[in-house]
Parts: structure tokens; sequence; C-alpha cells
């Protein structure tokens, strides 16, 4: 996801409260267990089987004996893909398709009906993403999402993984309201091998991410990871605090923050479109990450979420262990869902 490149010369004094990390062993670069794609591949299919079923299964009931693609199967069709959590606008997007395919008499097979569904589907997903070389250190992240999606553990993950790759992690402990947080982050920076800066908890979010920004470039640290609040007193408030901590970042490094994340829990469905939608108005956001995916009849809402929102997904959560969040494949995906 991210390049990285070394900067000389960086001389500024380590100004941070730091609360070292709890010690825990380091896995070095050269005995990081490697994740095979095949067998992630497996994985993210028995822990779709759900979705499967609730999708791809009632398509293949509906067209079953089926001798052309009628009104009737087109109604019955669109409630399939609403109620796969797809969302209103996804389904009829993808029912008008199939009606011009069937008018243009390019579709009138419904055995085939399908497998163009899936195509369709992939192109909602395969949405580029913007490439960008980053030469000044750090790489600042910054994770987003109300509480309870998994934002602290996904943070956890995501250092695990580049610390393996060799990269020096900073986390940030940016959620002060939560006691727990802080923590729940510690205890990750531990199991990574990365560094942790945390203040008290109560303290000014930005000013965490201020002193943690002093002392990751002063140190020469590769990407910072920064965890933020899920919950205030409003919803007004939260994007207010979100907002601050970005125009904080970016006084320290005014390209920052260089990838903004939204993480979200897919089995809560609808409910995660809106939640997309309402970070998306108040932030600038350059991707998705969902969690959760395991065992939820929900799947569709990752297409939902990509088509409506025209943001790219990069990555996905199919259970605890480290290796069960990595990059998201949109052909690996549909293909998981669909065979």
């Amino acid at each position: 996801m991210l390049k990285l490149f070394r900067k000389k010369g960086v001389t500024e004094e380590e100004t941070a409260v730091e609360y070292p990390a709890k010690t825990g062993p380091v896995v070095p670069e050269n005995q990081a267990p490697k994740e095979n794609r095949g067998g992630f591949y497996q994985r993210l299919k028995e822990k779709l089987i759900k979705t499967r079923e609730t999708l791809v299964s009632r398509v293949d009931t509906l067209v079953l004996g089926k001798k052309e693609i009628d009104e009737d199967l087109l109604d019955e069709l669109e409630e399939i893909l609403i109620t796969s959590d797809l969302g209103v606008e996804t389904a009829q997007s993808l029912i008008e398709k199939v009606q011009q395919k069937v008018k243009r008499k390019e579709l009138d097979d419904p055995e085939k009906l399908k497998a163009y569904l899936q195509q369709e589907i992939l192109s909602f997903l395969e949405i580029p993403e913007k490439t960008v070389d980053y030469i000044e250190k750090p790489i600042v992240v910054l994770v987003i999402g109300v509480n309870g999606v998994g934002k602290t553990t996904t943070i956890g993950k995501l250092a695990s993984q580049f610390t393996r790759e060799g990269r020096k992690v900073m986390l940030v402990s940016g959620d002060t309201f939560r006691a727990a947080a802080g923590e729940q982050l510690e205890i990750w920076a531990s199991r990574a091998g990365a560094e942790i800066i945390r203040q008290k908890e109560g303290s000014d979010p930005s000013a965490v991410v201020f002193d943690a920004l002093k002392a990751a470039r002063a140190r020469g640290t590769d990407i910072v990871l920064i965890d933020t609040a899920g919950r205030l007193h409003t919803k007004v408030n939260l994007m207010e605090e979100l907002k601050k901590i970005r125009r904080t970042i970016q006084k320290e490094l005014p390209a920052g923050p260089h990838q903004t994340l939204l993480v979200l829990d897919a089995t809560m469905g609808q409910n995660a479109i809106s939640q997309a939608r309402l970070f998306h108005e108040a932030m600038e956001i350059n991707g998705l990450i969902l969690t959760k995916l395991d065992g939820t009849a929900k799947g569709g809402v990752v297409v939902g979420i990509s088509h409506e929102l025209k943001l790219p997904i990069r990555y996905i959560g199919i259970g605890e262990k480290t290796e069960d969040l990595q990059p998201f494949d949109p052909k690996e995906f549909v293909t998981a869902i669909f065979n």
C-alpha cells in the first residue's frame, strides 16, 4: 500500500511524552511467517458461506427451470439483491444493467444471469487507487471509525505486518477518551515490536499526535499509525475532533495524513454504508477497511459501499489472527462468493 524512501538529516529533538511498550517478542524480518494467498482465499471462501447462501444460492433457486428473463424474475432478483445487503441504489443499478442487456437481446438465458451479475459486481469493486510515491518520512496513516468496529485491533494487525516487512512503525493512541484504548494499543505494539506514544486519559488527542510526529521524525520512523476516538458527546464533536487532528498533522507534515482509512464493521450491513457516508462527507477518506466478514450473511455490504461511495476497499478482516487481515482483492472476493 505504501512506498517508503529514506529521508536524511533529521535533527528534531524528541519532544513526545512516551509510555514504552511492554516487553514482548519481536519477529525479525527474516523469520516472519509469510501468508500463503491461496490459504487466505480458502479461508475467505469458508468465512463467506453465509453471504453466498444469502445471495448466490437464492439466485440459483430463482433461475432454476426458468426459460426467460421477465419482469417477475427481475422483481424477485431485485428483492434478493436488496436483502443481501447490497443496498437499494446498488441493487437498482444492477437490475437496470440486466434490463438493458435483455432489451438488446444480449442476455436472454436465465442460466447466464449469475455469471453476468458476477461480472458487474466485480466492476463495482474495481475502483482504481491513486498511487503516490512518498519521499518524506514518516508516512502518516490516520485510522477512523466508530467504537466497536475493530479500529484498534486493525491498527495492531497492520503494525505487525509492516514490522515484519522490516519497517519501523510507531503507534499513536489518539483515543484518550476510552480508558482501555491506550492499554489495548500498547499490547499490540508489544506484539508487533513497534513503538507507541500515548498520554494519560483525557489528554488532548491533537497534542498527543503532535508530540508523536515530532518523535517519529526524530527517530526516522517509517510509518505512523494513529488510533482515534469513535465516540464523543455528539457526532458533530467527533467529526470536529478528527478534523482538528488532521490539521495538527498538516502543521507538522503538510502532505499528511498520507492515508485516512475508515474502518467499518461488515456485520452492520446497511448501517455501515450510512456510517461511511457520514465520515466521507466530513473527512478526506482514501480507503476503507471492512472487518468481521467471517460468519456474517451481510458480506454484500462490501459491494454496496464500494459502488455508492466510489472508495477503494484496502483491507478486509475475516478473523482474529493477524494474518486474517489482508489487502482486498476484488476478483478473489467475488470468486469466493460466486463459486
